[in-house]
């Protein structure tokens, strides 16, 4: 989450970037709230794609599974 001031800049896209830029691990993965759209059309536009979907417990929101590459250094 980025405070409102700032969204809208490429700051979100830079903190993920550092975030998960120097992972050792081949894949990253996120789960979204299928209540939110928006949020999973900006993942795509950071190389995520959605592999399925998932609800934890039964009364919980069903969540979209996605799935990125990282680049192993």
């Amino acid at each position: 989450m980025v405070r409102p001031k700032w969204r809208s800049t490429g700051l979100s896209d830079l903190l993920h970037t550092e975030l998960v830029g120097r992972r050792p691990e081949p894949l990253a993965v996120l789960l979204v709230d299928t209540a939110h759209p928006r949020v999973q059309a900006l993942y795509e536009t950071w190389g995520y794609q959605k592999i399925g979907e998932r609800r934890s417990f039964a009364d919980s929101p069903l969540y979209v599974v996605m799935l990125r590459g990282l680049t192993v250094a």
